[in-house]
């Protein structure tokens, strides 16, 4: 892990005992390792607002955790078709704290008032937070698919065709309902086989598959924790969309969003989607 020492003593230098190493032929390890040179010069203002800053660095640093976020749920989906459960188990468990690391990202901006948000919104110009390709690639991941949001990539082969190959491959909850029909429960075939092109709809079949896993719970251990696990990541990433739904009615109200969007009110309907959704409505039934 990475440690951040006190600055030396003022002759330049520590003790010969503790000293850190200083003199490098070029860039320092660390640099080599974290290119944090890029990272703090990527910050291009479009405005004189001093707000504008914080603004940019934190919608940055939202597409880095996204990134991560990607990384351990494509780890889990390959872990869970390979039957490897607690190599999936353990990546949704780092997920659950990178969610909650990336749903704090809202608290710099949940305070912007109407003003404060319009004094640099015009620089954003038509962009807007649901042209994020690695967002698009976590909403696949869960399921949310459509064809029609790789249309705002298409000035983008690299990543036109990545989204592409995602919309095609299944979802980590396609995953999860593969290794539970080889578990021997009754996952039908029509969800086994259905488009996976296609936004996952429930099913009633797989609410009772659910509704008998935790029932169970002393015969089903390993199954109710992935299903705890996965309700974990379901819940964050409903709270991650209601944070985005409050900082945006704060900020702008009910005005149009910027890229065209229906702002609050596009927001306020996929606020209420439910991700996993026969995880939750099996509760009824145990």
């Amino acid at each position: 892990m990475s440690t951040f020492p006190g600055s030396p003593d003022a002759s330049g230098a520590g003790t010969a005992a503790d000293a850190p190493n200083l003199d490098f032929a070029g860039t320092t390890p660390y640099e080599d390792y974290v290119q944090a040179d890029v990272l703090t010069h990527l910050q291009h203002l479009r405005s004189d607002d001093p707000g504008e800053m914080v603004f940019l660095v934190t919608t940055q640093v939202m597409e880095l955790w996204f990134t991560v976020i990607v990384h351990e749920w494509e780890t889990a989906s390959r872990a869970l078709r390979e039957d490897r459960l607690p190599v999936a188990t353990d990546a949704l468990k780092r997920s659950v704290r990178e969610l909650e690391a990336l749903n704090h990202s809202w608290r710099p901006l949940s305070q912007l008032t109407p003003a404060q948000f319009n004094s640099y919104r015009g620089a954003l110009g038509e962009g807007s937070g649901f042209q994020s390709a690695m967002y698009r690639r976590m909403e696949f991941l869960l399921g949310e698919k459509s064809a029609s949001m790789l249309v705002p990539h298409r000035g983008a082969p690299r990543v036109h065709a990545e989204l592409e190959k995602a919309l095609h491959e299944p979802s980590l909850y396609d995953e999860v309902l593969g290794f539970l029909a080889r578990r021997g429960l009754p996952v039908p075939a029509a969800v086994l086989g259905r488009d996976l092109s296609q936004r996952y709809e429930p099913s009633a079949e797989v609410e009772a598959v659910w509704a008998t896993v935790y029932a169970d719970p002393d015969g089903h251990a390993e199954l109710v924790r992935l299903g705890e696990a996965l309700s974990d990541v379901a819940e964050l990433v409903w709270r991650w969309r209601n944070d985005h739904l409050v900082a945006t009615r704060r900020a702008m109200g009910a005005k149009t969003g910027t890229g065209g969007s229906a702002g609050v009110a596009w927001l306020e309907k996929r606020a209420q989607k439910n991700v996993f959704p026969e995880l939750w409505t099996a509760r009824s039934h145990v």
